[in-house]
């Protein structure tokens, strides 16, 4: 039978309680209304459709979204076909650089409305919107404009040249790094682009849309439409879209590989995870706890190449499971907005039942769980830091993404036997491993088949490095050259 137990009283000692640090919303601009972004003007959508975007912290509606349909994923593939067979595709590409770089600057000089609207609409804690997301969105346009004119360098003796047009479809976690991923190397390569958001976080790109009219892109060139599957299905089949590029759940994956299989598009898809974060016994134990922290709690799960799986040797399980204890009782959760905030909202009713759903196999399966004690709000969407032990290797809990702030935790002797046991999962997304020995972590990370694998440290990301999956955590890379070459065909 399963044990379900709170944390024990002496690791509470630790908590500090500290004065509420609201973010003000008054620097946010955020409109009653959001109609569809197509050939550098919004639009009212030709469906007549709107719907809610949710704040999950409150459950209020923070402004109405227009809903995309056929004849409107066809207008905006429209003008930026348009505007690839003329001012865009002829543009030479120093001139496509400027636009590039002017973008990250207005998104550097904005940053701090950026960061808000994230937080409102995703739930995500303001600090890691103001220090990790908007910066990461601008370093991409920065990046990729210093690539623009000199594709011929970075590929040599190919003759590289753009796509076309571009569909691009993006998940809630991360909207505007996300649009920043997909649309900044785009760009770069001489391609026009269709965007959909989210549904339930598009609020940061259609700012976004405000800032490329600011920014005066040519018309067309980036097209930002709203709306739930049915949008993006409508991108998908397009027969004038040249590249899909998508990121979110594998089961969506697999139907746009299907979709996308008879027909001359190119794809890139980036997928869920199940990340095994391995800790042997000579790693530095508190840093590494925070990595692990950092790696599955601070971001509330919400990322797919959250370290949701943990791995301990043996000699120091007892050591590391109480520090893991004692440092859950310390995070706060409560107000995105909140600068004290370490764990914010999560990002949908559906997804808080999910997790729960998850949490309630975990239990039923006979993992042992553990909670913080710490109070949740009375209106949104909220869930305590949760690790489970005693987990077996078949458990759904160490085999399926959560995408929420539940931790599993298992033990291991041997390099052969955790190298086993974290490539027993269908996905391979990213990986962390703990060691002070430097020839240990090459030997484990040349073994783990994982597309990212950070050493001594977590969810560290750079526009120059390469991000993407093996098996069904999807394929191609976005970021780095990698970026480029998923927009570029060659003679």
């Amino acid at each position: 039978m399963a044990k379900s137990t709170k944390l024990t009283q002496p690791a509470l000692q630790f908590k500090t309680t500290y004065a509420p640090a609201p973010e003000s919303v008054s620097a946010a601009n955020i409109k009653v209304q959001y109609d569809l972004f197509i050939n550098g003007k919004f639009e009212k959508p030709l469906s007549k459709k709107y719907f809610d975007t949710i704040n999950p912290a409150t459950e209020q509606k923070i402004a109405l979204v227009a809903e995309a349909g056929d004849a409107d994923v066809d207008k905006a593939v429209k003008a930026a076909r348009s505007a690839y067979n003329g001012h865009w595709g002829k543009m030479p590409p120093k001139e496509r650089a400027k636009y590039i770089y002017r973008i990250a600057r207005m998104v550097q000089e904005r940053a701090r409305e950026f960061a808000i609207i994230e937080s409102l609409d995703g739930g995500k804690p303001i600090r890691e919107s103001r220090d990790i997301d908007v910066p990461l969105a601008a370093n991409h346009f920065f990046y990729y404009a210093g690539w623009a004119d000199k594709l011929n360098y970075a590929f040599p003796n190919r003759k590289p040249f753009p796509l076309g047009v571009a569909g691009q479809i993006i998940p809630w976690n991360f909207p505007l790094l996300m649009a920043a991923w997909k649309i900044a190397p785009a760009l770069a390569c001489g391609n026009t682009v269709v965007l959909k958001p989210a549904e339930t976080t598009p609020l940061t790109a259609l700012k976004l849309a405000e800032l490329l009219q600011d920014c005066d892109l040519p018309p067309g060139v980036v097209n930002i439409i709203t709306g739930a599957g049915k949008t993006g299905a409508a991108i998908v089949n397009h027969p004038d879209i040249n590249k899909i590029a998508f990121t979110g759940s594998t089961e969506v994956g697999k139907i746009i590989q299907l979709a996308t299989a008879a027909s001359s598009k190119k794809l890139t898809l980036e997928l869920g995870g199940k990340a095994a974060n391995i800790i042997f016994e000579d790693a530095p134990i508190d840093q590494a706890v925070e990595g692990i922290i950092n790696g599955i709690y601070f971001n509330q799960g919400h990322v797919c190449c959250a370290g949701s799986r943990l791995f301990v040797q043996e000699s120091i399980y007892k050591e590391v499971l109480q520090k893991l204890k004692d440092r859950i009782a310390t995070l706060i959760v409560g107000n995105p907005l909140d600068k004290n905030t370490d764990i914010g909202a999560i990002n949908s009713k559906q997804q808080l039942q999910t997790i729960q759903k998850y949490i309630a196999i975990g239990k039923k399966e006979g993992a042992e769980m553990f909670e913080s004690t710490c109070n949740l709000p009375g209106k949104g969407y909220f869930c305590r830091p949760t690790l489970f032990t005693n987990v077996a290797q078949s458990s759904r809990i160490a085999q399926e993404e959560i995408f929420g702030p539940v931790l599993a935790i298992q033990t291991f002797r041997t390099d052969d036997e955790v190298i086993e046991k974290a490539n027993n999962t269908p996905f391979g997304l990213s990986a962390g491993v703990w060691t002070n020995k430097g020839s240990r972590i090459f030997n484990i990370t040349t073994r783990l088949r994982a597309g990212v694998i950070w050493a001594n440290t977590y969810n560290k990301f750079d526009p120059v490095s390469p991000f993407g999956g093996y098996k069904e955590s999807g394929f191609g890379r976005e970021g780095g050259l990698h970026g480029l070459s998923a927009y570029l065909k060659y003679e």
